[in-house]
């Protein structure tokens, strides 16, 4: 059988005809360019509301790398996840010719293309699942946790939380309403400067209204969960370890945790 949709306006599987608990190669027409994800839907998204997360590779990353990183629908069996790949785009900080795969970095950036993906992979699946639309999440590492700062600002009303890692975006700020955030990062990181990133963190912490002073969290490894609640009910949560530009192997359990603790009211 083959499992590849191409999606051209309506989806192809029909709601509750297929459902796997592995990953399964996925396929949407996009302004005439076919793009692809890899998505785990449990059986019981069918029928139950489940759900549902995006995941975003780094640039130069893919969608196969993302998922063996996150492993969100590992950590997450009952949740449907959608590990999607990206198109070749100049970086910010590296690759200025644009050889690798990576995600648009503001709205107008090649021609919204990967918003407009995002909106096509939505759609689609809130027709074959049923999906909580109460308990939408996304999560990104480098490029990719900047591209989920992005969705925040372009689609916010969709998300219950956002938990990008290794990553800013000065272009989403003016756009970004509160909202739960866990924000991971790695006090020597050499490429997005951790010094950045916790500008980063102070603007959101302003914005969702939070306490000054944090409290412990949870924490693994070499990852210290400090949580700064919110009057506004949205609470930020940092994830910090002492490493460089990575995403630690204990973080997917800590991401998961904090979705779980953050649907939408």
């Amino acid at each position: 059988m083959n499992f590849k949709t191409i999606w051209a306006g309506l989806p192809v599987l029909c709601a509750g005809v297929l459902f796997a608990a592995e990953l399964e190669p996925r396929e949407w027409m996009i302004d005439g360019v076919t793009r692809q994800a890899l998505v785990s839907a449990p059986a019981s998204a069918a029928t139950n509301p489940a759900s549902l997360i995006f995941a975003f590779h780094g640039h130069g990353g893919s969608m196969q790398n993302a998922a063996r990183s996150f492993r969100m629908h590992e950590v997450w069996p009952e949740a449907v996840v959608v590990y999607m790949q990206g198109l070749p785009t100049p970086g910010q900080l590296t690759d200025p010719e644009g050889k690798r795969n990576g995600w648009q970095k503001n709205a107008a950036d090649q021609g919204g293309r990967d918003l407009k993906f995002f909106d096509a992979v939505l759609g689609s699946l809130q027709k074959e699942c049923k999906i909580d639309p109460k308990r939408i999440y996304a999560t990104g590492h480098s490029n990719g946790g900047g591209f989920t700062y992005l969705l925040w600002a372009e689609r916010g009303d969709v998300f219950a939380a956002v938990a990008p890692s290794g990553a800013l975006s000065v272009p989403a700020l003016p756009k970004l309403k509160p909202k739960p955030l866990l924000h991971l990062a790695g006090e020597t990181d050499p490429l997005v400067k951790f010094s950045w990133q916790e500008k980063m963190i102070q603007a959101v912490r302003k914005l969702n209204g939070c306490a000054e002073s944090g409290l412990p969290w949870a924490s693994a490894g070499d990852l210290t969960g400090t949580l700064y609640p919110s009057a506004t009910g949205a609470p930020l949560i940092t994830l910090i370890h002492p490493g460089g530009h990575n995403f630690p192997a204990e973080a997917p359990d800590l991401i998961v945790r904090f979705f779980k603790e953050n649907g939408r009211k």
